[in-house]
Order: structure tokens, then C-alpha cells, then sequence
């Protein structure tokens, strides 16, 4: 899918974002055109309208350096994304009669990275290139962009899989709704789906009709154990309490993948409210790693003091003595 727009300057008024329409495509690669009309009259720099390729907003600059001999071209991305754009472009001077040539799809040369909003990248050429193509004093700067996709990976394909429900044999009913899913996929990530799926030796193998009843698992937490199966990924909004919960249901069904991310994400959750309740998990799951984090955080005797009034730290001196004396322990000189 290509794209082609068009910008007319005039004489020495700049074009900006209020007065000017968003072209609005989103096609992968294509060109755009920056008319300057009045090019005798042309002192200071000018850009060209907003248009979009490959899903994202861009600008064209023109630059006369003072000097009269040299000119800068520039692309610029408008707004930043998480990870960098990968484009490639080429700016040409092109006659009336070449502007409508075919978009191109691919561009040899350099492809450049664009890592936030209004990064660019520019091209600077003699002045006399572009009087060649000087016309009724107009001139055409036309500039081919590509952006660069890259192909989805194995994750990527396997998420998109489970969110289009194509194949799924296997339905599972976790607190009050239900989750299609692929056995294939559920048993090659875990030991104990595999067990419960495919054990010729176990009576009362589920059926491709049954539903599958998954109790003690809240829905939520049961949907983001399958997109991490699938996708080796977790919800944005991965708040302590669904980690803690996600670090059961890992330990449960044999996901250690998961069960370190989330022993480490919980590392990050450590504060006056939650260390007791944390350490407690940590400690019946054996994640080391996040108890040694756990007693740190408590080492400090502001943060034991903080804690002691909490609700976890009640249900620590219940349900785990042995760590209230590992406290006490660490704490003496």
C-alpha cells in the first residue's frame, strides 16, 4: 500500500499545524511532494503539510543556508512511539511532468532509526542541484519514504492465535466466564497441562466439547497466564496484587517463565503495605530471590516500624513465626 500527498508554498507564508489538513493514510511507503512557489522570493525555511506513512505523521523541511550556496532537506517523525520508526527516504527535485511517477516500495541505501518526537534526519545539497529544476520560479522537492516493519515474531503469531479463537479445541470455565485455548500450545509451555490434556493413563481426559472447571483462579488471572503461554507477555497494567496471583498460578502449572518474571516484577512492588504479605508468598513458593529482596526492604528500621501496623504483618506473625525470628535475626549486630 503506497501513499502520495502534496504541499504548495507560496511566496514567503509558512504553513503550520492549525491551518493545515492531516493527510491521512497509512500506508508502508510513499512520497510527498513540497511545491515552492515564488522560489526567488524565498528567504527563510519552510515545511511542508503533515502526512502520514507507515501509520506515522511526518513533516518535510526546507533550509536556504544564508551563505546562498547550500540547501538542507530534512524528514522529520512528528510524534515519538515506544520503540524507534525504522524508515528509509531519498529527497529528488523532480519537473511537473515526473511528480505523479509510481511510489516506490523499497529504497538501497541507509535505514535510519527515528527514537522520539521530532527527531529527523536531513540531507544538505548545493544550491545549484535544485536550480536545474527551477521553473516559472517554482520548483518540486519530492521525498520517498519506506518505513521499515518488522516481520511479527513467534510470540506475536501464537497471541494473535489465541485472540481469533481459529482452532481451539480445548474451553476452560474460570470464574464465571470461559477461555478457548489449543492443547498443542498449553501442553508444550506446561508439564501439568500436558498431564491433564493428553495422560493416556489419566481416567476422564477432557473432551474437545467439556469445559474444563478451573477453581481457586480469578478470571483475570487466568487470562493473563494464557497470554503469557502464548505470548511470553503481561497485561500493562501488571499492579502487585495480579503478580502475586500470577506467581501462584506459575508455581501451579509449572510455568517457570513466568513465575521469575513475576518474582521479579514483585521485587519492584516491595513498599510499607505490601512486604509482609509478599515475604510470606515468597517464602511458601521458594523465590529466593524475592525474599532476600523482602528482608532488605525490612532491615530498615523505619520500614519495620512502618510495617508492624499493617494487616500483613498480623497475618506474618500467623502464618509464619519462622520468618519473625529470621527478622529479628537479621536485624542483630
Amino acid at each position: 500500500m503506497s501513499f502520495t500527498g502534496q504541499s504548495i508554498f507560496t511566496g514567503g507564508k509558512l504553513l503550520d499545524d492549525e491551518a493545515t489538513p492531516i493527510i491521512n493514510a497509512g500506508a508502508a511507503s510513499g512520497y510527498h511532494l513540497l511545491v515552492v512557489e515564488g522560489h526567488s522570493r524565498c528567504r527563510g525555511s519552510i515545511c511542508s503539510r503533515i502526512f502520514i506513512i507507515g501509520g506515522q505523521r511526518w513533516r518535510i523541511y526546507y533550509f536556504p543556508h544564508a551563505d546562498g550556496g547550500l540547501i538542507t532537506l530534512q524528514l522529520c517523525l512528528l510524534e515519538g512511539s515506544v520503540d524507534p520508526v525504522k524508515a528509509q527516504f531519498e529527497f529528488t527535485f523532480v519537473q511537473e511532468k515526473d511528480k505523479k511517477e509510481p511510489a516506490r516500495s523499497r529504497i538501497h541505501g541507509e535505514i535510519f532509526e527515528f527514537r522520539g518526537r521530532y527527531d529527523h534526519r536531513q540531507k544538505v545539497l548545493k544550491r545549484e542541484v535544485s536550480e536545474k529544476y527551477v521553473k516559472d520560479d517554482r520548483f518540486i522537492i519530492r521525498c520517498d519514504v519506506v518505513v521499515v516493519r518488522e516481520p511479527p515474531s513467534m510470540q506475536e503469531n501464537f497471541t494473535e492465535l489465541l485472540l481469533s479463537g481459529l482452532g481451539t479445541d480445548i474451553v476452560f470455565g474460570v470464574g464465571g466466564e470461559t477461555f478457548a485455548a489449543h492443547r498443542c500450545v498449553l501442553a508444550a509451555r506446561s508439564a501439568v497441562f500436558r498431564a491433564l490434556l493428553f495422560s493416556p493413563m489419566k481416567e476422564g481426559t477432557p473432551s474437545t466439547t467439556s469445559v474444563v472447571q478451573i477453581d481457586d483462579m480469578d478470571a483475570a488471572v487466568f487470562k493473563a497466564m494464557l497470554g503469557f503461554i502464548y505470548g511470553d507477555s503481561l497485561p500493562d497494567e501488571n499492579e502487585g496484587v495480579l503478580m502475586e496471583h500470577l506467581l501462584v498460578a506459575a508455581d501451579r502449572y509449572d510455568l517457570p517463565l513466568l513465575r521469575a518474571r513475576c518474582e521479579e516484577m514483585l521485587c519492584n512492588h516491595i513498599g510499607v503495605s505490601t512486604a509482609a504479605t509478599i515475604l510470606v508468598l515468597a517464602d511458601q513458593h521458594g523465590c529466593d530471590k524475592l525474599k532476600t529482596a523482602c528482608y532488605g526492604f525490612l532491615g530498615c528500621p523505619a520500614n519495620l516500624k512502618a510495617i508492624v501496623q499493617t494487616a500483613g504483618f498480623e497475618h506474618l506473625q500467623r502464618s509464619c513465626p519462622r520468618l519473625m525470628k529470621d527478622i529479628i535475626l537479621r536485624m542483630l549486630p
